[in-house]
């Protein structure tokens, strides 16, 4: 199974969040939509979660600290 991670400091943030997570992909959007929701104010629309799809990279191994 192919995991994938998205990053908060790769976004424009007025919060300087740093979080990184990592997961398939549909535990990773499900739980990204969630922080965006809860951390960030955003709205979970159709239209995020496309956004976060679009940000998720394939991970490599040992790359995440």
């Amino acid at each position: 199974m192919t995991r994938y991670y998205v990053d908060c400091r790769e976004m424009p943030s007025e919060t300087n969040c740093d979080l990184a997570m990592a997961g398939s992909e549909k535990h990773l959007v499900e739980a990204a939509a969630m922080h965006a929701v809860t951390a960030h104010q955003h709205e979970d629309t159709p239209e995020l979660r496309e956004q976060i799809r679009a940000s998720m990279k394939e991970e490599v191994p040992g790359a995440l600290a």
